[in-house]
């Protein structure tokens, strides 16, 4: 103490300005040091691999039974209608008559034929026995060449008269059977245009007709939805009031215009061995499953922000350094994200954790929880007072 309070004062504080400083750069070497440490200390996350998916939605349209296939049955010519057994909602088999036209005229025409092939008969046998006698002269040399050829002539003539004949007798008999309409198909009539009485034109519609050899699911679909439906869709189609009634079927037709007044396009889809309750008319509803681009969906608690934008933690595992990458959301769903782009399949994201990382910082993976159900049966049952039940 005698030594140091004969010291001078400039001495003094020398010494204490070279203490002060050797302090400080000790608590700088130690603050570095700790930094250093903990910046080489690993943080355990909760980390997840990116695995692609598609988005699949469900879109319930309603619509109707109607057949494949409608056929218009018509008249070849024209004529008063006398018959039209069938009405609305019968069914019909092929060859069935359908309607009758007044035959008057038609029967008419044939007897004019036939009455017109036996005046033909009549005159090929004249000719072929004057044309025998002609040629039994011409060898003998009683005639001459121009009676001969005239003969022969007359004969040719009424031969293709004959002909004739028989053509107009088989187009008169045909047009009598043009009187009867009779289907060609089995089916059910759907429509009736035309009532006894009426005098139809050759080729208007009598009877509409629907087949029985294939029914179809008519739908009116939005332009959106045609956008995102795959062609080869499978469509499940059940009845409006017997959920329990069902049929699968593809789309077979879609129409290339839309409706004028509801801007829909009508859809037809050919059922598959549709149940016989799914009856022409019957309403019924379809349901179509849609498909969006490959997507990815993560937890929502892997989701953080950079600036104003959405990203996340991505894992570099050859150096356990993670960095972060915006992404795209295309949906926000209870418990998780889905995201459209900034992620690839095969990537490791952190999914727990994430609130005290920065750029470039060493993670360290935490295994998978074990399911509750592990946890609870690895732990052996406890009585009163954390002993053994006895």
């Amino acid at each position: 103490m005698l030594h140091l309070a004969t010291k001078r004062p400039s001495s003094i504080c020398r010494d204490l300005a070279r203490s002060a400083a050797a302090i400080a750069l000790f608590l700088t070497l130690a603050a570095c040091q700790n930094e250093k440490a903990r910046t080489a200390e690993a943080r355990p996350v909760r980390v997840v691999t990116v695995e692609a998916g598609k988005l699949a939605n469900d879109v319930q349209l309603s619509g109707e039974i109607q057949a494949e296939k409608n056929v218009g049955l018509a008249f070849r010519i024209g004529g008063r209608v006398a018959e039209r057994p069938v009405n609305v909602g019968d069914r019909v088999t092929a060859g069935q008559v359908i309607a009758r036209l007044a035959p008057t005229l038609e029967q008419n025409a044939v007897t004019a034929a036939k009455a017109t092939l036996e005046a033909a008969r009549g005159e090929v046998d004249t000719a072929r026995n004057t044309f025998a006698r002609q040629e039994r002269l011409m060898a003998q040399g009683f005639t001459t060449r121009p009676r001969f050829d005239q003969a022969l002539k007359a004969q040719e003539t009424a031969q293709a008269q004959l002909e004739n004949a028989e053509a107009q007798l088989e187009l008169a008999q045909d047009r009598l059977g043009f009187t009867e309409l009779r289907s060609g198909v089995a089916g059910i009539v759907t429509a009736r245009n035309v009532e006894p009485g009426e005098v139809v034109q050759p080729g208007q519609v009598v009877v509409q007709l629907a087949r029985e050899d294939g029914r179809d699911a008519v739908f009116n679909v939005p332009a959106r939805l045609l956008e995102t439906q795959a062609g080869d869709s499978t469509i499940r189609v059940a009845l409006a009031d017997a959920a329990t009634v069902t049929a699968l079927g593809r789309v077979r037709e879609i129409a290339p215009q839309a409706d004028p007044v509801t801007r829909t396009f009508q859809v037809r889809v050919g059922l598959q061995d549709p149940p016989e309750a799914m009856r022409l008319g019957s309403t019924v509803v379809g349901t179509l499953e849609l498909t969006s681009d490959s997507i990815v969906s993560i937890p929502a608690s892997a989701l953080t922000q950079q600036g104003a934008s959405p990203a996340v933690w991505v894992v570099d595992p050859a150096k356990s350094t993670v960095s972060l990458r915006n992404v795209d959301v295309l949906r926000f769903d209870p418990g998780q994200v889905i995201v459209s782009q900034g992620l690839e399949p095969g990537e490791i994201i952190v999914s727990g954790g994430i609130q005290a990382l920065h750029l470039g910082q060493r993670v360290r993976q935490l295994p998978p929880p074990a399911p509750a159900g592990r946890t609870a049966a690895a732990s052996p049952p406890q009585g009163r007072n954390g002993a053994p039940p006895t």
